[in-house]
């Protein structure tokens, strides 16, 4: 005998819920970059920004220093008749006094570059 026959309704099954179907965590910033997500696609833009922001403040300040040593010497001529350890004023500048000050730049712009990503790693981390 059939159960529609005898005027019960028919069984239904009731079972949890499909596991996949289960809430999900929230995305962190690092899987959103690795999924190459638009939000992640966002965080590294932001940090290529900041980055090029860093590189075009170093350059420039290199171009301004070293590009007034020519200027400095057109302006004041009398600087560059003057001698300093048997050299001329401008080749000893150019010999002794530009180096250290690119490297005080370099590190500078190392440090810089090393905070940009340290603040990009604490976001990704934080999220």
């Amino acid at each position: 005998m059939n159960q529609a026959d005898s005027g019960r309704p028919a069984r239904v099954r009731v079972t949890a819920p499909r596991s996949s179907n289960r809430r999900r965590q929230p995305r962190t910033a690092a899987t959103e970059i690795d999924a190459q997500t638009e939000v992640g696609a966002i965080f590294v833009r932001s940090l290529l920004r900041a980055q090029l922001r860093a590189a075009a403040a170093t350059l420039s300040l290199v171009v301004v220093l070293i590009g007034l040593l020519p200027l400095v010497f057109h302006q004041a001529p009398g600087l560059a008749d003057q001698t300093l350890l048997g050299m001329p004023l401008p080749w000893v500048l150019l010999a002794f006094g530009i180096y250290p000050v690119l490297f005080l730049i370099g590190r500078w712009h190392v440090r810089r570059a090393e905070r940009i990503e340290a603040a990009f790693a604490d976001v990704v981390e934080g999220s």
